[in-house]
């Protein structure tokens, strides 16, 4: 069967490609712009595809046509495919029918913390010897790919929210059926689907009608919003996992004041030691919800502990991008208010009294829209400095948003600007974090470039 898959350089179609490939299937694709290093990931996977959404691709004759949900009335491709009545999905539609129907999937939802928790759930489930498939939005150090078709009956996801496809506003989640489902967290987010919370409550919610009875369902138990989601209907056994609860199943002791080295009790008694390089109490309850999501499949906590031992992160998650001069530069996938006070309060934790430059592009369409623009100065009082690319299409005052901020905001109009400012502020010992959940316009390269450029 041949597959034509639109969309296919986004982290989550460029997955489907790989495992469609590796399952046998013929894969063609199209995307607005395919560069390294999806470019060179497709090509080594002797995937063809074509620069933009013109309707001309088709004649390539695809059995059928997998849809991303960048996708949309009016563009080229989309009405040639509906004039011409050819057969078509969405993504998660067609890994359900194709890869997921025969397995035991293991789904990590939330608003925060997806990929991190999934990366891990997947390299404990290999270190176990399980050989699981993955498909993940991100590209966990451990296995550096975001996804593989497996050779195991086990498949870990990272069970997005967003919508599925022009046709299918459904969140993306509610097709996989697992029978092992990570809650996270639940917070406001994707204001360009969702009018309020209360919606996304009720997307979680038809996912919990997935889980069958026989499963079971590792939930946060300090986040009120799914408490207000179980609420709404629940069928499955659940275990809970929490920091400030003391009454949830799986809890943590931090041993050594920090989140280097913590116990994992299970129902009050200490079932295993965790000893890593990861910080931040958010990684603590990543960890957690790993353990308790490969208990379910048989991995003993202990075993699971020592994998995440050797767990390397994820890419662009607190990622050290390089030093210069004395100055550390991160890349952070944090977009949201919530994600960025996090990600400041595990740096924090980690450099002590060090200067933290926070650098933040306000691009994800919640961002643009203003949802959480009160929100963001008290996001990012743990930060020395605080500087932000002004993007032309936000629609709202950032200045003025940040102005309990003082003197500590710095705005830029471009990333050649902001570059130099922070060239300026920078000295050694500094640690430079940057947040995105885009490219940034190469800031990272080039920020790194001219410092080293200043030092020597």
């Amino acid at each position: 069967m041949h597959v034509h898959i639109l969309g296919i350089a986004g982290t989550f179609m460029g997955g489907i490609a790989a495992i469609a490939k590796a399952a046998g299937f013929k894969v063609s694709g199209s995307d607005l712009n395919v560069y390294p290093p999806m470019s060179t990931q497709l090509s080594a996977l002797g995937i063809k595809f074509v620069q933009g959404y013109g309707a001309a691709q088709l004649d390539l004759d695809p059995d059928i046509v997998v849809v991303g949900n960048a996708l949309s009335r009016g563009s080229p491709v989309v009405e040639a495919m509906l004039d011409r009545g050819m057969r078509y999905t969405s993504g998660p539609r067609w890994l359900a029918e194709h890869v997921l129907e025969e397995r035991h999937v293991l789904a990590v939802a939330g608003t925060h913390g997806k990929t991190t928790t999934s990366s891990m759930l997947a390299w404990i489930l290999e270190h176990a010897g399980l050989e699981p498939g993955f498909l993940i939005g991100g590209v966990p150090s451990n296995f550096d790919a975001t996804a593989r078709l497996g050779a195991s009956r086990y498949f870990v996801i990272e069970a997005d929210e967003y919508d599925t496809a022009f046709f299918d506003k459904r969140a993306k989640f509610v097709h996989y059926r697992p029978r092992t489902a990570i809650l996270n967290n639940l917070e406001y987010d994707h204001a360009d689907i969702y009018p309020d919370v209360a919606s996304i409550r009720r997307q979680f919610n038809q996912l919990l009608r997935t889980v069958p009875q026989a499963g079971r369902l590792i939930v946060n138990g300090d986040d009120a919003q799914l408490a207000a989601t179980l609420e709404m209907g629940c069928w499955t056994p659940r275990e809970s996992f929490g920091a400030g609860q003391p009454d949830s199943d799986w809890t943590a002791h931090d041993a050594a004041g920090g989140s280097a080295e913590f116990t994992v009790h299970l129902h009050g008694r200490p079932v295993a030691e965790v000893r890593w390089n990861l910080l931040g109490k958010h990684n603590v309850m990543n960890a957690l919800a790993a353990i308790a999501a490969a208990a379910h499949v048989g991995v003993e906590p202990a075993q699971a502990a020592r994998a995440l031992g050797e767990f390397r992160g994820v890419k662009r998650r607190m990622e050290i991008r390089g030093v210069a001069g004395g100055i550390t530069v991160y890349d952070d996938f944090a977009h949201h208010p919530t994600a960025i006070a996090t990600t400041l309060a595990g740096l924090r934790a980690r450099v002590g009294s060090a200067r933290i430059l926070a650098v933040l592009e306000p691009r994800s369409n919640t961002m643009k829209m203003g949802v959480h623009r009160d929100e963001l100065a008290p996001a990012l009082e743990l930060a020395d400095r605080a500087f932000f690319l002004t993007a032309k299409d936000l629609g709202w005052d950032l200045p003025a948003a940040l102005a309990p901020l003082g003197a500590r905001a710095v705005f830029a109009a471009s990333v050649e600007a902001l570059v130099s400012a922070l060239v300026d502020e920078a000295r050694a010992g500094d640690h430079v974090l940057v947040m995105s959940n885009g490219g940034f316009g190469g800031f990272h390269d080039k920020l790194l470039t001219e410092l080293s450029r200043r030092h020597q």
